[in-house]
């Protein structure tokens, strides 16, 4: 077996069943790859859908079940129980375009590398807000381009919702440490420190749905941000300013709000340039993400998932500087 494909689910039935359609019609030999989903504890019927599920192109699929223990030990139970080549991690709100293993065989062939990912990005059948969560967590404003996009501002990290590794990978770095947010790029950073070649694979895109709703998604990145500190606690090339830039922005607003009523002239035009500043972005987020879609309610939506993420992940990394450096708490 070339690839074993693990996908950690936890009452996830709907996405799963939109991950297998798109499955079926990957273009790639059945008898070199397999599924292997980790159900960690699901209440949704999943396994018996599983169990009912005839592949209608003769897709390999295998499953395992534990008690809940979040997406990592189920990544490791996973990875425990194959034996391919390569083992591969997608999440279960992901959909497969036709070409993509083809894209990952080809390019571990062309650059041999040990690990790698690829990007994530929107189906055009996603709501206005996907489309619009998708824009703020790919492109350049939003997340500096560390997703998968070819111009970065830090070293391509794969990521598990698009991510591979190679059986010496394994044997040598083992599985993944932490519970949940971060899990996946502690993993790569160990793998990176391990002296494995890793990569970006630009074709060996995924269609990523992410969170429904603009409060899950808030939850998600406030979430990131923390895990950014704790990823600074155990790698020291993972936080650097440009991590922080979101919390300094968070700690320059409150700072000015506190000094207006002492230095009222002064920070009127402070006040000012930060609003000229705000509509720049703002103009600049409608402006790319109408290029993307040619929508005006996704690129409205944009500005406000654009905000979201830059002051939920300050929230976050403030949150984890108080509890993984102040607190000092695992």
């Amino acid at each position: 077996m070339r690839f074993t494909i693990i996908v950690p689910v936890y009452n996830r039935l709907d996405e799963v069943k939109e991950l297998l359609e798109t499955a079926e019609l990957l273009d790639y030999d059945r008898g070199a790859f397999e599924f292997l989903f980790v159900d960690d504890g699901s209440k949704d019927g999943f396994i018996d859908f599983l169990n009912a599920y005839q592949s209608t192109s003769g897709l390999q699929i295998r499953h395992l079940c534990q008690q809940n223990q979040g997406p990592a030990n189920a990544r490791n139970n996973g990875m425990a129980n194959t034996n391919s080549e390569y083992i591969m991690f997608i999440d279960s709100d992901c959909m497969l375009p036709p070409q993509w293993l083809r894209e990952i065989d080809k390019g571990i062939t062309e650059n041999q590398f040990d690990s790698f990912g690829g990007p994530d990005t929107f189906h055009p059948s996603f709501s206005p807000l996907l489309k619009a969560i998708n824009y703020s967590m790919t492109s350049f404003i939003g997340t500096g381009g560390i997703r998968g996009n070819k111009k970065s501002v830090e070293k391509f990290y794969p990521r598990s919702f698009n991510m591979g590794i190679s059986r010496a990978v394994y044997n040598k770095v083992g599985g993944m440490r932490l519970r949940y947010y971060g899990e996946d790029t502690d993993f790569s950073a160990r793998i990176d420190e391990a002296g494995f070649k890793m990569g970006l694979i630009p074709d060996a895109f995924v269609f990523h749905k992410r969170r429904t709703s603009l409060k899950k998604f808030f939850k998600q990145i406030k979430t990131i941000g923390m895990a950014r500190i704790k990823l600074g606690t155990m790698h020291k090339n993972m936080l650097k300013v440009i991590h922080l830039l979101p919390a300094i922005l968070i700690l320059g607003l409150l700072l000015l709000a506190i000094a207006t009523p002492f230095l009222p002239t002064i920070c009127s035009y402070l006040w000012a340039l930060v609003g000229v500043g705000f509509a720049g972005i703002c103009l600049l987020a409608f402006t790319q993400s109408f290029k993307m879609y040619k929508s005006i309610k996704t690129s409205l939506l944009s500005i406000i998932t654009l905000n979201i993420q830059v002051f939920g992940y300050g929230t976050g990394l403030l949150l984890g500087i108080y509890k993984f450096i102040i607190l000092k708490k695992d």
